[in-house]
């Protein structure tokens, strides 16, 4: 095992102080992390409900499930699979929570490390996958999608214009097959026209490809039924979102419960988001955050 792998990898978690306070955890409670990462939120709240017996950490990374050991080796349960996947499991099992957190961002050692190929501001293989098990890469989707589907990914995902994401798409079908992460984001930039500040031009692309190659919207509808059931009476469930198509699911699901009546499972406590912009200043990789939740009825 290398030095890097030895330690934890920095990894700043998001919205932190605005999550232990709107969720709350006090000592004795159980916890469930769906996306627990390298344990950054994990770390503060097991702290506070010294619950570790009764406490599962979920991850699809198995970069990331490595450096969970330190929680197993005090009782906490680690679960190396999709957050789907572990929801169905844990209620087919009767397993409920006081607290559950979705955190469905990308972690910094993913986009710190070349090597995933998440990042175009370094040159790695184009990969892309939360959990390399699974067949499609990022370089197989670049490299057989048709040019169609690739301009659907690219709006529909990225969310730019037809005209942008046509002239994309094309530039990858001519210039197939490509590599390496500096390869398509340099070709991506090549289709852009006019000055560009703060954003690199292949920012939405990147992000279109990673949210194809991981079925992340799919995950996240499939997800957000099942939070009432992993969830105790009075329990609360938190989800921290990153862009609008994201946010937009989440704020769905929460509005249908809001409006259920009788029927609803829960009551929504943030009418607003929580955002990273105002609530973590400080961290960078949160200023596009946003967190919503909910308690259990």
């Amino acid at each position: 095992m290398s030095i890097k792998e030895q330690h934890p990898p920095h990894h700043v978690p998001v919205l932190l102080d605005a999550t232990l306070d709107v969720l709350h955890p006090t000592r004795g409670e159980n916890y469930l992390d769906l996306t627990a990462g390298y344990g950054g939120h994990a770390e503060s709240f097991l702290g506070i409900t010294e619950n570790y017996g009764d406490s599962f950490l979920v991850d699809r990374d198995e970069y990331a499930t490595r450096h969970l050991v330190r929680f197993e080796q005090k009782g906490v349960t680690l679960l190396h699979t999709d957050f789907v996947t572990a929801a169905k499991q844990l209620i087919e099992k009767g397993k409920q929570f006081s607290i559950v957190l979705v955190d469905l961002g990308v972690s910094s050692p993913q986009l710190d490390q070349s090597e995933r190929g998440f990042s175009f501001t370094q040159s790695g293989p184009l990969d892309m996958r939360m959990d390399v098990r699974t067949e499609v890469s990022a370089k197989t989707l670049i490299n057989t999608a048709s040019y169609d589907e690739l301009i659907r990914i690219i709006k529909q995902y990225g969310e730019e214009p037809h005209g942008f994401a046509r002239r994309v798409a094309e530039a990858i079908v001519a210039n197939r097959p490509l590599e390496t992460t500096k390869e398509l984001a340099e070709l991506v930039k090549e289709q852009h026209r006019g000055k560009w500040r703060k954003i690199h031009p292949a920012t939405r692309t990147f992000q279109a490809l990673r949210i194809a190659v991981n079925d992340e919207l799919r995950q996240i509808e499939e997800l957000l039924p099942l939070l009432p059931q992993l969830l105790k009476k009075d329990g609360r469930v938190g989800v921290i979102s990153f862009h609008s198509l994201e946010d937009r699911l989440v704020k769905q699901y929460f509005n249908e419960q809001r409006h259920a009546g009788y029927e609803a499972e829960l009551n929504i406590i943030t009418k607003k988001p929580l955002d990273g912009a105002t609530y973590d200043v400080h961290n960078p990789r949160s200023r596009s955050a946003k967190l919503r939740v909910a308690v259990k009825k």
